[in-house]
């Protein structure tokens, strides 16, 4: 049994390759829930999305989020009212005692729909509708997440991180704001101060998280920070992976991260910004997989492979490189 531990696209990318080595029965996947998002009373689930997407076959992998050849008519009348009631456009955060009302897993990250900041397709918009009104009926995220994860035909164990409310909030030079809004909204240009997991020490893992962490754990070439670092900050999941065998995957090109503000957020919360800060952002991995072409060096195990993924074959190289540290650091 494995488990990935997953967040914004680089992991994913390599769950491309994961059947070259794991086969689907044997799999999990953990995904990372701090960067939900209540937008327009919906509430929006990106790095589950994008695993529900890409285990149903309809994923837009140009961009690796939403649904390939989707519609946005529903995103541009928003956008076209806005403007002509001279409604304001960019990201709405609403106001703190707004942010307490409404459904508890919403909590610290609604946002108002005028002019919706983040470009939410029609067939995308179908499933933040459905996963809302079965919260709304009473069910709980893990629960909406394995209805839809069947609806859409996934072979993985697909598990949301928890089912209580945890936000990824960035402390910036302008104000704190919520990662959506610090990255898609505001194309992550502001200084970081640094960044906080609000709701972490009060929320439960998800049921069947810890379980899964007893096997050998993945961790994916994901943001350490906003992506992995949510789910280390909820209790007992740190200590989890103390007690198992893990192998983590390098976002890093030496000082320049594959994709995202991976470098400015480790940064600001005290790490190297480069594939050495990977040992301070995981201090209990076993063993490490890093890029051919990276002369970091670590005191522990070091697997060196070519890490652009830029298809399956490339997913499927790497994946074998994971199992081969995981049999010789098992």
């Amino acid at each position: 049994m494995v488990t990935f531990l997953s967040g914004g696209t680089g992991t994913p990318k390599l769950l491309d390759g994961a059947a070259a080595a794991f086969s689907p029965e044997e799999t999990t996947v953990v995904a990372n829930t701090g960067d939900d998002v209540e937008i327009g009373g919906l509430l929006v689930s990106p790095d589950v999305d994008t695993l529900i997407f890409q285990g149903g076959g309809v994923l837009d992998r140009q961009r690796w989020w939403g649904i390939r050849d989707d519609t946005h008519r529903t995103h541009a009348a928003l956008n076209d009212i806005a403007s002509a009631a001279d409604l304001p456009d960019g990201p709405q955060y609403l106001s703190e005692d707004r942010q307490t009302e409404g459904r508890e897993i919403a909590r610290w990250r609604r946002f108002s729909g005028i002019a919706e900041f983040m470009t939410i397709g029609d067939r995308d918009r179908a499933l933040h509708i459905t996963r809302t009104s079965l919260l709304d009926q009473g069910h709980t995220l893990s629960e909406a997440t394995d209805r839809l994860a069947d609806g859409f035909g996934l072979t993985i164990d697909l598990l949301p991180m928890s089912d209580d409310p945890v936000a990824s909030l960035v402390h910036t030079d302008e104000g704190m704001m919520h990662f959506q809004e610090f990255w898609v909204g505001r194309e992550g240009e502001p200084d970081v101060e640094n960044v906080e997991f609000r709701g972490s020490s009060h929320a439960e893992p998800a049921p069947g998280v810890l379980e899964a962490l007893e096997g050998v754990v993945v961790i994916g070439p994901s943001n350490p920070v906003t992506s992995i670092g949510p789910m280390l900050a909820l209790p007992g999941v740190a200590s989890a992976l103390q007690e198992t065998t893990v192998v983590a995957v390098s976002p890093f090109l030496g000082d320049d991260a594959f994709s995202g503000p991976a470098g400015k957020l480790m940064e600001a919360v005290g790490a190297e910004p480069n594939t050495s800060g990977l040992a301070t952002a995981y201090p209990f991995a076993d063993a490490f997989v890093v890029d051919e072409r990276d002369s970091t060096e670590f005191s522990r195990p070091t697997f060196r492979t070519d890490i652009t993924i830029d298809n399956r074959s490339d997913a499927s190289r790497i994946v074998q490189t994971v199992a081969n540290a995981i049999e010789q650091v098992s």
